[in-house]
């Protein structure tokens, strides 16, 4: 796709509602933005950099996010489907402390799904397992028995 480049700052701008299509937009940046109910289709979001943002309730499919870091994240809700996860890194994963938004004082939180995958080769290093269950199976019984 050939298009010639035309730099656009905005500060302090309403843009909702803005549609683009067939859009070279690559080393944008964005900070302090609301993204809510953003749309991204047919997308490369490869190498992004996501830092301190609020992803609860997005939607990826058919996205490549590869290279990409996504740090101090609430992914509450987040649904991830048809997503190859090669070498990907999961670390210092937690539930909400106090002070964070979506806190429960009960600790009463919804479990998180990993449904028809293929974990082959998957390793789970220093992860506090209570409550993991594998296929109904309770994990920390069974290690009790070996």
């Amino acid at each position: 796709m050939q298009l010639e480049p035309n730099k656009l700052e905005f500060e302090m701008k309403n843009i909702s509602g803005s549609t683009f299509k067939k859009v070279n937009a690559q080393e944008l940046d964005f900070d302090n933005v609301n993204l809510s109910k953003t749309k991204v289709n047919n997308a490369n979001l490869s190498e992004m950099a996501l830092n301190n943002v609020n992803a609860s309730g997005w939607r990826l499919t058919d996205i490549n996010l590869s290279q990409s870091c996504i740090q101090n994240a609430n992914m509450s809700d987040m649904k991830i489907e048809h997503i190859h996860l090669m070498g990907t890194e999961f670390s210092n994963i937690i539930l909400p402390v106090e002070g964070d938004g979506n806190y429960n004082p009960e600790g009463d939180y919804r479990p998180i799904l990993f449904k028809n995958c293929n974990l082959t080769n998957m390793e789970i290093i220093d992860c506090d397992i209570t409550g993991l269950k594998i296929n109904g199976i309770l994990i920390e019984e069974l290690l009790k028995k070996l």
